[in-house]
Protein backbone atom coordinates (compact mmCIF):
# COMPACT_ATOMS: atom_id res chain seq x y z
CA UNK A 1 0.00 0.00 0.00
CA UNK A 2 1.39 3.17 -0.86
CA UNK A 3 0.82 6.41 1.07
CA UNK A 4 1.37 9.81 -0.13
CA UNK A 5 2.82 12.91 2.58
CA UNK A 6 2.66 16.51 1.92
CA UNK A 7 5.25 18.37 3.56
CA UNK A 8 4.04 21.95 4.24
CA UNK A 9 7.39 24.03 2.96
CA UNK A 10 9.19 26.34 5.34
CA UNK A 11 7.98 29.83 4.28
CA UNK A 12 10.65 33.01 4.37
CA UNK A 13 9.77 35.32 7.11
CA UNK A 14 6.89 37.02 6.66
CA UNK A 15 5.12 34.80 4.96
CA UNK A 16 1.56 33.21 4.76
CA UNK A 17 -0.60 31.05 3.31
CA UNK A 18 -4.33 30.72 4.19
CA UNK A 19 -6.16 28.20 2.19
CA UNK A 20 -10.40 29.00 1.83
CA UNK A 21 -10.38 32.50 2.41
CA UNK A 22 -13.35 33.42 0.11
CA UNK A 23 -15.89 31.12 -0.06
CA UNK A 24 -17.30 29.53 -3.54
CA UNK A 25 -20.62 32.20 -3.31
CA UNK A 26 -18.13 34.88 -2.77
CA UNK A 27 -15.27 33.99 -5.28
CA UNK A 28 -18.67 33.94 -7.62
CA UNK A 29 -19.08 37.64 -6.87
CA UNK A 30 -15.91 38.55 -7.02
CA UNK A 31 -15.63 37.12 -10.01
CA UNK A 32 -18.53 39.43 -11.07
CA UNK A 33 -17.22 42.39 -10.09
CA UNK A 34 -14.55 41.59 -12.21
CA UNK A 35 -16.40 40.99 -14.99
CA UNK A 36 -17.09 44.40 -14.65
CA UNK A 37 -13.92 46.05 -14.86
CA UNK A 38 -12.10 46.59 -18.41
CA UNK A 39 -8.69 44.85 -17.93
CA UNK A 40 -6.18 45.59 -20.59
CA UNK A 41 -2.90 43.86 -21.66
CA UNK A 42 0.27 44.70 -19.37
CA UNK A 43 3.38 46.33 -20.93
CA UNK A 44 6.19 46.71 -19.13
CA UNK A 45 9.38 48.39 -20.91
CA UNK A 46 8.22 47.91 -24.37
CA UNK A 47 7.72 43.69 -23.32
CA UNK A 48 4.00 43.21 -23.63
CA UNK A 49 2.72 40.12 -21.56
CA UNK A 50 -0.01 37.92 -22.08
CA UNK A 51 -2.23 38.84 -18.65
CA UNK A 52 -4.08 41.76 -18.47
CA UNK A 53 -4.53 44.23 -15.50
CA UNK A 54 -6.72 46.65 -13.79
CA UNK A 55 -5.22 49.24 -10.77
CA UNK A 56 -6.91 51.25 -8.41
CA UNK A 57 -5.80 53.69 -6.06
CA UNK A 58 -1.85 54.09 -5.90
CA UNK A 59 0.28 52.59 -8.52
CA UNK A 60 3.32 52.15 -9.31
CA UNK A 61 4.91 53.73 -13.29
CA UNK A 62 7.69 52.54 -14.44
CA UNK A 63 7.93 55.00 -16.82
CA UNK A 64 7.72 57.57 -14.75
CA UNK A 65 9.88 55.85 -11.54
CA UNK A 66 6.75 57.02 -9.30
CA UNK A 67 3.66 55.97 -7.71
CA UNK A 68 0.74 57.74 -9.65
CA UNK A 69 -2.91 57.99 -8.64
CA UNK A 70 -5.16 56.26 -10.47
CA UNK A 71 -9.06 55.51 -10.11
CA UNK A 72 -10.38 55.00 -7.11
CA UNK A 73 -10.88 51.52 -5.67
CA UNK A 74 -14.41 50.71 -6.23
CA UNK A 75 -16.75 49.82 -3.63
CA UNK A 76 -17.71 46.50 -4.44
CA UNK A 77 -14.75 45.16 -3.45
CA UNK A 78 -15.10 46.98 -0.20
CA UNK A 79 -16.14 43.94 1.56
CA UNK A 80 -12.87 41.66 0.68
CA UNK A 81 -10.38 44.59 1.64
CA UNK A 82 -11.97 44.95 4.62
CA UNK A 83 -11.47 41.10 5.40
CA UNK A 84 -8.03 40.87 4.12
CA UNK A 85 -7.44 44.26 6.24
CA UNK A 86 -8.71 42.63 9.40
CA UNK A 87 -7.05 39.33 8.98
CA UNK A 88 -3.92 41.19 8.57
CA UNK A 89 -4.26 43.58 11.53
CA UNK A 90 -4.12 46.91 9.20
CA UNK A 91 -6.78 50.00 9.14
CA UNK A 92 -8.72 49.13 5.98
CA UNK A 93 -7.41 52.64 4.62
CA UNK A 94 -4.29 51.98 4.46
CA UNK A 95 -4.56 49.33 1.51
CA UNK A 96 -3.36 51.75 -1.08
CA UNK A 97 -3.96 49.23 -4.53
CA UNK A 98 -6.20 46.99 -5.81
CA UNK A 99 -5.10 45.37 -9.04
CA UNK A 100 -6.52 42.57 -10.79
CA UNK A 101 -5.24 40.34 -13.07
CA UNK A 102 -6.19 38.02 -15.62
CA UNK A 103 -4.02 34.89 -16.44
CA UNK A 104 -4.90 33.32 -19.56
CA UNK A 105 -3.54 29.77 -19.93
CA UNK A 106 0.08 29.54 -20.23
CA UNK A 107 0.62 32.94 -19.00
CA UNK A 108 3.40 33.50 -15.91
CA UNK A 109 4.84 36.02 -14.28
CA UNK A 110 8.79 35.95 -13.91
CA UNK A 111 11.07 36.34 -11.26
CA UNK A 112 10.42 39.96 -9.51
CA UNK A 113 9.80 41.83 -6.45
CA UNK A 114 7.25 43.96 -6.40
CA UNK A 115 8.03 48.06 -6.83
CA UNK A 116 9.57 50.02 -3.51
CA UNK A 117 7.07 52.35 -2.36
CA UNK A 118 5.08 49.47 -1.74
CA UNK A 119 5.12 47.45 1.56
CA UNK A 120 2.87 44.71 2.47
CA UNK A 121 1.01 42.32 -0.43
CA UNK A 122 -2.15 39.93 -0.04
CA UNK A 123 -2.85 38.51 -2.99
CA UNK A 124 -6.45 36.43 -3.53
CA UNK A 125 -6.31 33.33 -6.03
CA UNK A 126 -9.99 33.07 -7.92
CA UNK A 127 -11.25 30.06 -10.97
CA UNK A 128 -8.08 28.23 -10.70
CA UNK A 129 -4.79 27.48 -8.73
CA UNK A 130 -1.20 28.19 -9.68
CA UNK A 131 2.25 27.16 -8.78
CA UNK A 132 3.76 30.04 -6.32
CA UNK A 133 7.65 30.52 -6.71
CA UNK A 134 9.74 32.18 -4.11
CA UNK A 135 13.22 32.67 -4.13
CA UNK A 136 16.10 34.87 -2.30
CA UNK A 137 16.49 37.93 -4.02
CA UNK A 138 20.09 37.72 -2.88
CA UNK A 139 21.79 35.46 -6.00
CA UNK A 140 24.68 34.16 -3.83
CA UNK A 141 21.70 32.96 -1.55
CA UNK A 142 19.83 31.42 -4.23
CA UNK A 143 20.57 27.15 -5.49
CA UNK A 144 17.41 24.63 -6.47
CA UNK A 145 16.93 23.56 -3.00
CA UNK A 146 16.51 27.37 -1.92
CA UNK A 147 13.63 27.89 -4.19
CA UNK A 148 9.99 27.31 -2.19
CA UNK A 149 6.97 26.23 -4.49
CA UNK A 150 3.67 26.68 -3.05
CA UNK A 151 0.58 25.06 -4.56
CA UNK A 152 -1.30 28.19 -4.44
CA UNK A 153 -5.43 27.14 -4.36
CA UNK A 154 -8.27 29.06 -5.60
CA UNK A 155 -10.18 30.87 -3.27
CA UNK A 156 -7.00 30.79 -0.99
CA UNK A 157 -5.10 33.98 0.02
CA UNK A 158 -1.33 34.81 0.55
CA UNK A 159 0.53 37.40 2.70
CA UNK A 160 4.26 38.63 2.20
CA UNK A 161 5.41 41.21 4.24
CA UNK A 162 8.46 41.40 6.36
CA UNK A 163 11.98 40.00 4.77
CA UNK A 164 9.33 37.58 2.45
CA UNK A 165 8.74 40.76 0.92
CA UNK A 166 12.03 42.77 1.07
CA UNK A 167 14.57 39.52 0.51
CA UNK A 168 12.43 37.78 -1.48
CA UNK A 169 11.52 36.94 -5.55
CA UNK A 170 8.23 35.18 -6.58
CA UNK A 171 7.14 34.15 -9.60
CA UNK A 172 3.97 32.63 -10.72
CA UNK A 173 4.61 29.50 -13.44
CA UNK A 174 2.50 29.41 -16.62
CA UNK A 175 -1.25 28.58 -15.58
CA UNK A 176 -3.02 25.60 -16.84
CA UNK A 177 -6.44 27.23 -16.52
CA UNK A 178 -7.53 31.06 -16.95
CA UNK A 179 -7.06 32.51 -13.50
CA UNK A 180 -7.96 35.23 -12.30
CA UNK A 181 -6.30 36.99 -8.59
CA UNK A 182 -7.06 40.25 -6.48
CA UNK A 183 -3.76 41.73 -5.15
CA UNK A 184 -4.02 44.26 -2.26
CA UNK A 185 -0.88 46.41 -1.44
CA UNK A 186 0.10 48.87 1.52
CA UNK A 187 2.42 51.71 1.33
CA UNK A 188 5.69 52.07 2.61
CA UNK A 189 5.88 54.40 5.79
Amino acid sequence: MQTLFSIEPIYPEGFQYTPDFVTAAEETILLQEISKIELTTFQYQGYEAKRKTASFGFDYSFEKGKLVKGQTIPSSFNFIITRIADFINVNPAEIAELLVIEYPVGSVINWHRDAPPFDLIAGISLMSDCLFKLRPFDETLRSRKSTISIPVQRRSLYIMQGSSRSDWQHSIAPVTDIRYSITLRTLRK
